[in-house]
C-alpha cells in the first residue's frame, strides 16, 4: 500500500511541476520577440511562473481525494500556504528587478497615475499583499473564520485576474500562437477548477443530505451529532478520517467546516457521527442544532487511517483529538478486532474527560490500555500528570518502540512535542501519524 502511495505522490508531483513550468518552456518554444537583456528576461519567467502556481491554488484546495490521498488533507493545505508564499515572492519580484534596472518605474507605483495595463498589475500586487497579511494574521486582526474564507477568495480570484489583464495587456510573449494557446488553455482549466469546486460539487451533495437524529452532549463541553442518510445509502470511510460539515445553509455556501468522524466505520445503517467541542464561533452554537435539520457532508478525506493488524497501536490524544481516535476503537469493538490498542489521554482535569465512561466500557470489547494524563488531578489522583513526554511513553510501552504505529491528535503545540519525542525514542517517520485541522 505504501509502495502504491508514493507511487501515486510521485505522479501528482510531476504533473503539478509540469504546470507550473509549461509557461516557462513555452517561452523557448516557437517564435521570439526582439531579445532584451538577461534581467529583464528573467523578471517575466518568474512573473509567469509566479502567476502559473496561483492559479494551480484552485485546485490544491479543491478537495480532490484521489490527489490528497497519499498525503492527507493537512499536508495539501500546509503546501498550499507555503506555496503561496513563494508564488506572491516570486509576483512581487517581478517589479523589483525592473524597479533595480530602471529607477524611473517607480513612478508605474501610483496607481492613479499610470497607463491601464500597469495599472491592473500594480492592482494584482496589492491584492496579493492584503490577501497574505489576512491569512498569516487573521487571528491577531480578529476576523472571524468565515469572513475571511469568503475574503479569501474574492482576493484570490481578483488578483489572478488582474495579474493576466497585466500580462495580455503588454503581450509581448502571446503574439505566437502557441503561446497563446497555451495560457488560454491554461485560464480555461482554472475557471473548469473553480466552477466545479464551487457549482458541481455542491451539486452532488445537495442530492446527498443527511439529518440530524440526536444531538448528545458529552464531557469536556462537547456535543456529538447523530446524522442518518437522507435518501441514499451513506458514504463509506476509513475510522480516523474526517469530512466538512455544512449545518446552516446549501452545499453551495462557501465556507464549510472540518470535523473528524467519532462513530465506528462498520455501522450498517450508514449513520455517521462527529464530536464537536465548544471553541467558540461555528461550534458554540452546535449544541443548538434542532433534531430534523438537513446538514451537508463533503469527504471523507484525510490519510490518518488505522494500519496492520498485527501492529500495536499507540493512540495519542490531547483534548477533543479523541474523536477520531474514538472512531478506531469503535470500530476495532464492532468488529471483533483484537490487535493491541494503548491509548494515551492527555485532559486538563478528570470531569472534562470526554467519551470517559464509555472508554472504561470500552476494555471489556478490546484488548486495550488507557493511560489517562491530567494537568490539573483531582485530590488523591496516582496517574499520569502534566503532560505526555518521551518519559512517559518509555514508560507505558512494551519494547520495541520502533515496531508500534502511533497516531497523534491533539492542539498544535501537543503534537508538535509528541512528533518530536516519538522520534526521539528511535520510531521512523513512517510508523507515526498526525492529522491537523487548521486550514487557515
Amino acid at each position: 500500500m505504501q509502495r502504491h502511495y508514493a507511487a501515486h505522490a510521485t505522479v501528482w508531483v510531476l504533473v503539478y511541476l509540469l504546470f507550473v513550468l509549461a509557461p516557462l518552456f513555452a517561452l523557448l518554444t516557437g517564435s521570439f520577440p526582439p531579445a532584451r537583456d538577461f534581467w529583464t528576461e528573467f523578471s517575466v519567467a518568474i512573473g509567469y511562473s509566479g502567476l502559473a502556481m496561483m492559479g494551480l491554488q484552485f485546485g490544491l484546495t479543491g478537495r480532490f481525494r484521489y490527489v490528497t490521498n497519499p498525503w492527507g488533507e493537512d499536508v495539501i493545505y500546509h503546501f498550499h500556504r507555503q506555496i503561496s508564499l513563494v508564488a506572491v515572492a516570486l509576483v512581487v519580484l517581478h517589479p523589483i528587478i525592473l524597479f533595480m534596472l530602471r529607477p524611473g518605474r517607480l513612478a508605474m507605483l501610483n496607481f492613479f497615475q499610470t497607463t491601464w495595463r500597469v495599472r491592473f498589475g500594480t492592482g494584482s500586487l496589492y491584492l496579493l499583499i492584503i490577501l497574505v497579511a489576512m491569512s498569516l494574521w487573521r487571528t491577531r486582526l480578529r476576523i472571524r473564520y468565515e469572513a475571511w474564507h469568503l475574503s479569501h477568495i474574492a482576493l484570490a480570484v481578483a488578483a489572478i485576474a488582474t495579474g493576466l489583464l497585466h500580462m495580455v495587456g503588454f503581450g509581448r510573449y502571446l503574439v505566437d500562437p502557441r503561446k497563446r494557446a497555451l495560457w488560454i488553455g491554461l485560464v480555461i482549466f482554472w475557471i473548469g477548477l473553480l466552477l466545479y469546486v464551487r457549482i458541481v460539487k455542491p451539486l452532488f451533495m445537495l442530492r446527498r443530505p443527511y439529518l440530524v437524529a440526536e444531538v448528545r452532549r458529552e464531557r469536556g463541553d462537547t456535543s456529538t451529532l447523530v446524522m442518518q442518510p437522507d435518501g441514499h445509502s451513506g458514504l463509506r470511510f476509513s475510522p480516523g478520517q474526517f469530512a466538512w460539515l455544512t449545518v446552516w445553509g446549501s452545499p453551495f455556501k462557501i465556507t464549510g467546516h472540518p470535523f473528524s468522524f467519532s462513530s465506528s466505520a462498520a455501522t450498517a445503517d450508514g449513520h455517521v457521527e462527529m464530536s464537536i467541542r465548544n471553541l467558540g464561533d461555528f461550534t458554540s452554537a452546535v449544541s443548538e442544532v434542532p433534531v430534523g435539520t438537513r446538514v451537508y457532508l463533503d469527504g471523507p478525506y484525510g490519510a490518518f487511517t488505522v494500519g496492520e493488524p498485527g501492529h500495536t497501536h499507540v493512540l495519542i490524544a490531547g483534548g477533543i483529538g479523541i474523536t477520531p481516535m474514538m472512531s478506531m476503537m469503535r470500530t476495532f469493538a464492532d468488529l471483533g478486532d483484537r490487535r493491541t490498542v494503548i491509548l494515551l489521554y492527555g485532559n486538563r482535569d478528570w470531569e472534562s474527560i470526554t467519551f470517559r465512561e464509555e472508554l472504561e466500557t470500552l476494555k471489556a470489547r478490546l484488548s486495550l490500555t488507557i493511560v489517562h494524563v491530567l494537568q490539573d488531578p483531582p485530590r488523591g489522583w496516582t496517574g499520569e500528570r502534566g503532560f505526555i513526554t518521551a518519559e512517559m511513553l518509555a514508560r507505558h510501552l512494551p519494547l520495541p518502540y520502533a515496531n508500534h504505529e502511533y497516531f497523534i491528535c491533539g492542539p498544535d503545540v501537543m503534537m508538535d512535542a509528541i512528533e518530536s519525542a516519538v522520534k526521539g525514542l528511535g520510531v521512523p517517520l513512517s510508523r507515526y501519524h498526525s492529522e491537523r485541522y487548521s486550514f487557515a
